[in-house]
């Protein structure tokens, strides 16, 4: 599917309000695409709706869903109201995710659920629908963390609950490629996001910068042209998780 080919096509965004969610919304707005856009909660529904108005303005037909996707039948109702919508859908993106840095003697069981329900869980499930739900030379994209390939302590729930993700993108890329189904995950490192600053203090966001080779924090302006990419002219890429954080991590 080449970028020029979006205009008509239906995009279904997990986390699509906000933050890097939100901007994939506009981007693919603005290239003629339809979307179904997700958000969790009352929290973030003034968000959500800023985004709809948005893309909207743009001229995109779009629809928000509000859904706890750790719940299976919310990422069931989620696919089925695009696919009764739009008659089907193109590219499935998954911004959904979750941060916890908690020492591991401290973490509680109830924490340790809970990650792996937001990160995990909804992610397995996520692409489960995709794969049954999706038209054929379709493209689904999740997004991880470059935590995957760091030597650190104080997120082992939030780096070991993505780090399934990987081996999730590796089965489904296998299981639906015989319908022409690229599965990608992109593993950005530290957001220049409100979903990063409500974890770290100000030492540790000052270390978070000075530890990329490029300098500086991720700026979601430099991963959507990536998903984009991968969902797009990049569909031959399957499998695989791309890290993309400027030297923050490497394998």
């Amino acid at each position: 599917m080449a970028r020029n080919d979006l205009n008509g096509k239906v995009v279904l965004i997990a986390g699509g309000g906000k933050n890097l969610g939100g901007l994939l919304s506009r981007s693919f707005a603005a290239e003629g695409a339809k979307l179904a856009i997700h958000y969790n909660s009352e929290s973030s529904k003034t968000d959500a709706e800023k985004t709809l108005a948005e893309v909207q303005a743009l001229g995109a037909e779009a629809f928000l869903f509000q859904g706890d996707l750790t719940k299976v039948e919310n990422v069931t109702k989620f696919f089925d109201e695009a696919v009764a919508k739009f008659g089907g859908i193109d590219i499935a993106i998954n911004t959904v995710g979750m941060v916890l840095k908690k020492p591991f003697a401290e973490t509680t069981e109830a924490e340790y659920d809970t990650m792996f329900g937001i990160n995990s869980k909804s992610a397995y499930f996520f692409l489960q629908e995709a794969g049954k739900k999706l038209n054929d030379n379709g493209k689904i994209c999740s997004i991880v963390t470059s935590l995957l390939a760091a030597y650190t302590g104080l997120y082992s729930t939030y780096a070991g609950a993505k780090a399934p993700v990987e081996h999730f993108t590796r089965a489904a890329s296998k299981e639906f490629g015989s319908r022409g189904i690229s599965v990608t995950a992109v593993a950005p490192g530290p957001m220049d996001t409100p979903f990063f600053y409500g974890q770290e203090s100000p030492e540790a966001v000052d270390y978070h910068k000075s530890a990329s080779a490029l300098g500086g924090l991720t700026n979601i302006k430099d991963i959507a042209p990536l998903v984009e990419f991968l969902v797009t002219d990049g569909w031959w890429i399957t499998g695989q998780t791309i890290f993309a954080n400027g030297g923050y991590t490497t394998r």
